[in-house]
């Protein structure tokens, strides 16, 4: 077939048929996990800037476990079944899993991830219903996250779902802040009390001009609003240095720390850290 001729419209474009082929089989792998109870929370420090090290709280990130027990972060599942039933599965399964570490180490302070697509989800509010049941203080220890994309899919439900949950003291964080291109007017009417700042503008920063400019720029809307603020992505002292003097509060990355599935809690950190 000669290189300008279209396909005829009977056949299937070869790179279409194998992107589905490879989103088939990551949703056929997430969901085995997920029956088989192979999924886990690995958690990473977040460290308040110019401390020290001093912890402000764990982020428990996502992991499911392939048959071997290796763990699949969940950006590489995580796009394929967000907008399923087994993405809200996931999320309950996150929460569950952050209520039992914050029930068992009662200093601790943990952010969980959430879909937008989960508010309103029956069974994720009965988890956090049940939590908090148990234990009151969970609520004020829980963090929840949320990607700036998934909150523009419904920004007036996620503003209503936020202000109920504040009531019982759980604190909300706009994650990935910056690569969504949120809205100012959706930002001020969003009430978050911490700003993830993508990690895509922080890594390299302190030699990239560019990020620079659009950190600080970011940083200025998140002060602007009240709101905590957390570089993502933070790889080496050079950047964490340059973070700490333009004002970033607390930096999360892998100069402080992998995420782990068996996490210390020695040090559990400054619970007054986001007060």
């Amino acid at each position: 077939m000669d290189a300008l001729t279209p396909y005829p419209a009977d056949i299937t474009d070869p790179l279409s048929t194998a992107v589905a082929q490879r989103d088939r089989d990551v949703v056929a792998m997430a969901a085995k996990a997920v029956a088989a109870k192979r999924v886990q929370l690995a958690y990473q420090p977040v460290i308040v800037a110019g401390s020290g090290g001093r912890l402000a709280f764990f982020e428990g990130l996502m992991r499911i476990l392939d048959p071997t027990g290796r763990p699949i972060p969940a950006r590489e599942f995580i796009g394929e079944v967000e907008d399923k039933e087994l993405g809200r599965r996931i999320d309950c399964i996150a929460l569950e899993a952050g209520i039992e570490a914050l029930a068992a180490n009662p200093t601790l302070r943990l952010s969980v991830n959430m879909s937008a697509r989960s508010i309103g989800y029956p069974a994720w509010l009965r988890t956090l219903d049940e939590g908090i049941g148990l234990d009151p203080d969970i609520g004020a220890r829980l963090i929840v996250e949320i990607t700036e994309s998934s909150v523009l899919s419904a920004p007036e439900t996620v503003a209503a779902f936020m202000a109920e949950l504040q009531t019982l003291g759980v604190c909300f964080a706009m994650d990935d802040f910056g690569a969504g291109f949120t809205s100012l007017r959706h930002l001020r009417d969003l009430d978050f009390d911490i700003l993830k700042i993508d990690g895509t503008f922080v890594n390299g920063i302190h030699a990239n001009p560019d990020n620079k400019a659009l950190t600080s720029a970011l940083l200025s809307v998140g002060r602007h609003f009240g709101m905590l603020t957390v570089a993502e992505n933070v790889e080496t002292a050079a950047d964490a240095a340059w973070l700490s003097e333009a004002g970033v509060d607390c930096l999360q990355g892998y100069y402080f720390g992998a995420p782990s599935l068996r996490p210390d809690w020695s040090d559990r950190g400054n619970l007054g850290a986001i007060a």
